[in-house]
């Protein structure tokens, strides 16, 4: 009997402590009554932020909430590169966000972060002052390294690489001081750069207002068409 009766005591003690952990978690898994948000933000306010991130935590309860499961929604807000997440007491959740740095425009109604990645800015407005880049999809990252190699090349002659193109059999083209498109091509990119450069240092550039586009698609030299002018002309570089 006296076997018995430890093993019901123990039984019992066990119901009891199952009993009195579930009306624990009852009781502390309550609906989220907080959110707070840190994190050092430049483009988006919080209230945006919150407006956004409201959705996902709407009838979820402290406990019971799947933060991996928030974690991922929420990276899908636009702006956000990184979101970590936390409960907190009492029944409040903490999101730590890092914001996306935006370094250039992608086709149009994307923005690319250094990584070459896109991610869309609206309703955010971007800043005024990003180059414009577009290409094919998945070129982010291509596009973005090749105007981070044109610009100091035309730095050193003073020009700014406004617009830059990808197209979708490979050529270039690009924008000099939101004024001259180049037809930069697909092949011998280098060889055609070293020719605009000697072209514009020796006459182009104090013309640069007249023309319409420059034309780099050639074995020697460039060929130039003028505002006001349908023919282009051709100009030897040698």
């Amino acid at each position: 009997m006296t076997g018995r009766g430890s093993l019901l005591g123990v039984l019992l003690l066990g119901i009891l402590l199952l009993a009195g952990g579930r009306a624990l978690w009852l009781w502390l898994d309550r609906p989220i009554e907080r959110v707070s948000i840190s994190g050092e933000l430049s483009h988006v306010t919080a209230d945006y932020l919150r407006e956004q991130l409201a959705p996902l935590v709407r009838d979820e309860t402290w406990l019971s909430a799947d933060l991996p499961a928030l974690r991922r929604r929420a990276r899908e807000i636009g702006w956000l590169a990184e979101v970590r997440l936390a409960r907190e007491w009492p029944y409040a959740l903490s999101f730590e966000l890092v914001e996306q740095v935006p370094v250039a425009r992608w086709n149009d109604d994307y923005l690319l972060n250094p990584d070459g990645e896109p991610f869309a800015f609206a309703p955010v407005s971007p800043p005024g002052d990003l180059p414009d880049l577009a290409g094919p999809a998945d070129s982010g990252a291509e596009v973005l390294a090749y105007h981070d190699r044109l610009v100091p090349h035309f730095a050193a002659l003073g020009l700014e690489i406004t617009q830059l193109r990808l197209e979708p059999r490979g050529a270039w083209r690009f924008q000099l001081d939101d004024g001259v498109w180049v037809m930069l091509g697909r092949n011998d990119r280098q060889a055609r750069l070293a020719r605009l450069a000697a072209a514009w240092e020796r006459e182009l550039g104090s013309r640069a207002s007249h023309i319409r586009y420059i034309d780099l698609r050639y074995p020697n030299g460039v060929a130039v068409a003028w505002h006001g002018e349908t023919e282009v002309e051709a100009e030897n570089s040698e």
